[in-house]
């Protein structure tokens, strides 16, 4: 029997529960296990303690650190592929450029979240633009007042209101919200976009056998949103319309950044 891990959350339970259902149905017997961050996930991968892993992106990298050989990607969402951190404003702001940040206020999200914390700070940065030094003001959501939004959503309700001149989130987050129709309407621009990344993706063990792995992969294409199974676990896990082939590419630029910011 196959295992697969991810981090403990009420929505991954409910998701491994349908993929352990549908994954039987493709003839695969599978188990699963939460761990309680994704550090103690990657220690259960490169143990070998589980077969499939559900990574974010900066554990998949720690992951491919660690193996002398890389783990396979056996899938990912569909919207993980070329994945976009933006810096977004107010309508009527004057800011049109990274460069019109100077002296302004910027939201950045979650220390921990690669699209609006880590890559955001390392992108204006890269422009030449320290953001302890050349902005008024630049809070991460850990240093803002308690809220029960996501530290996204904070973001965008924050810059929304005027508290902040610009932030980060990801151009998912805007999707997501756009649909609901929670987004602020005719109140927030986009007005730069990061070059495409790839973001989180399921991973199998290196020495699986090359016949199971592609059975795995077709096993998560085959996931089908008619399906009442196949359509909670597309909800679950927030995915446009399925699962996708996972890719090698994409990954460069965030081993690089984790490397300079010293996380990996």
């Amino acid at each position: 029997m196959l295992r697969i891990g991810g981090v403990a959350s009420a929505s991954h339970m409910a998701v491994f529960q349908g993929l352990a259902k549908h994954f039987r149905r493709q003839g695969i017997d599978l188990d699963w296990v939460l761990y309680s961050n994704y550090d103690a996930l990657v220690d259960a991968f490169v143990a070998k303690e589980i077969d499939l892993a559900w990574n974010g992106p900066l554990s998949y990298v720690k992951i491919r650190r660690r193996l002398t050989d890389p783990c396979q990607v056996v899938a990912m969402r569909d919207v993980d592929v070329d994945f976009l951190t933006q810096f977004i404003t107010r309508s009527d702001s004057d800011i049109t450029t990274v460069e019109d940040l100077r002296g302004k206020r910027f939201a950045f999200g979650s220390r921990g979240s690669v699209q609006a914390g880590l890559f955001a700070y390392y992108f204006l940065k890269q422009v030449g633009i320290d953001p302890r030094h050349h902005l008024a003001a630049c809070t991460f959501y850990e240093e803002r007042q308690p809220t029960s939004r996501s530290d996204e959503r904070d973001v965008i309700e924050r810059v929304g209101k005027g508290e902040y001149d610009a932030g980060a989130v990801s151009q998912r987050t805007l999707e997501v919200m756009e649909g609901e129709g929670t987004l602020p309407e005719n109140n927030i621009r986009v007005f730069w976009s990061s070059p495409g990344y790839s973001h989180c993706c399921f991973t199998a063990q290196n020495d699986m056998d090359a016949a199971l792995s592609k059975k795995i992969t077709q096993a998560f294409l085959s996931v089908d949103r008619t399906d009442p199974v196949g359509k909670a676990v597309l909800d679950g896990e927030g995915c446009r319309a399925a699962f996708v082939p996972g890719t090698l590419e994409g990954w460069e630029m965030l081993e690089a950044v984790a490397e300079e910011e010293g996380l990996i």
